[in-house]
């Protein structure tokens, strides 16, 4: 049976509907591989605007009045939501710039493929704590075991923007291991963000997968762009809020996204007034 692949992102709320829609046009540039797109809180009269690129399958994300909340729920359901053998999840707010067929190569060898956070040392993971992020410097670790979450000072936090994996048990059990620590995390709201990477890092320290951590150029977080040295062609561009992906014209400009960014500009939210960043 021939191997099947393809991709998957994560679309919940209008405010991110912009982006999806440069997503799916910078992956079509490079790209004719089926693409998920897990989905809630959008009306179904827009899912035409998606549907416009070839092999887009629209599936249900899980549901909260919480768009943020929701969009950290379907990323911890990726492994049961994949319907392939090889699985590149992006966030949505991410632009190809280049073709990325050596990541599902990377799959042939490992189970995994990732990239490291631009704060990788969980123990300075600030970003992942309410509160101060200079008074929290040195409880960030102290704060995240209290709660329950399996982490040392040698642990590193990933960057679940881009996530590759293969059908296996053991990064089945890694999923199933995420789920159960980002629950810990939404019981835990006083003290933690509501992010997933504390999970996502706990996951991976305590199953320890075949993994490879790929160079930044793979996730480069535009946000950060004076924290990398970088002497190699990016290939990820990952927007990061408030960045766009909109500004990666060379990219995704076409008549289509030309007219639909117009659209956007009537119809839709913008992203950086979204409410949910701030609960």
């Amino acid at each position: 049976m021939k191997e099947t692949k393809g991709f998957i992102t994560i679309l919940t709320g209008l405010y991110s509907f912009q982006d999806c829609i440069h997503f799916l046009a910078a992956i079509r540039k490079f790209h004719d591989e089926p693409i998920i797109v897990l989905i809630d809180q959008v009306p179904q009269i827009l899912y035409p605007f998606l549907k416009a690129f070839k092999n887009v399958i629209l599936k249900p994300a899980p549901k909260h009045e919480n768009t943020v909340l929701a969009s950290r729920l379907a990323k911890v359901s990726l492994y049961a939501a994949s319907k392939f053998d090889k699985t590149i999840f992006l966030d949505s707010d991410i632009c190809l710039l280049t073709d990325i067929n050596d990541v599902f190569d990377g799959l042939d060898e490992f189970d995994l493929l990732l990239t490291e956070d631009v704060q990788p040392a969980i123990s300075k993971a600030t970003n992942l704590l309410r509160g101060n992020q200079q008074d929290n410097l040195d409880k960030v670790l102290s704060i995240l075991q209290s709660v329950g979450l399996p982490l040392q000072d040698d642990n590193i936090q990933y960057n679940s923007g881009l996530i590759a994996f293969r059908k296996t048990e053991e990064i089945q059990k890694l999923f199933t291991e995420f789920q159960q620590y980002f629950e810990i995390i939404t019981e835990n709201q006083d003290k933690l963000l509501l992010r997933d990477q504390g999970a996502f890092a706990a996951a991976i320290a305590s199953v320890k997968p075949k993994m490879k951590v790929l160079p930044p150029t793979y996730n480069f977080l535009s946000k950060w762009k004076e924290a990398y040295k970088i002497d190699q062609e990016i290939k990820v561009l990952h927007c990061t809020y408030p960045y766009r992906p909109q500004y990666a014209k060379n990219i995704t400009r076409s008549l289509y996204t030309r007219i639909f960014d117009k659209f956007a500009q009537v119809f839709l939210p913008d992203q950086v007034t979204n409410p949910w960043r701030k609960k």
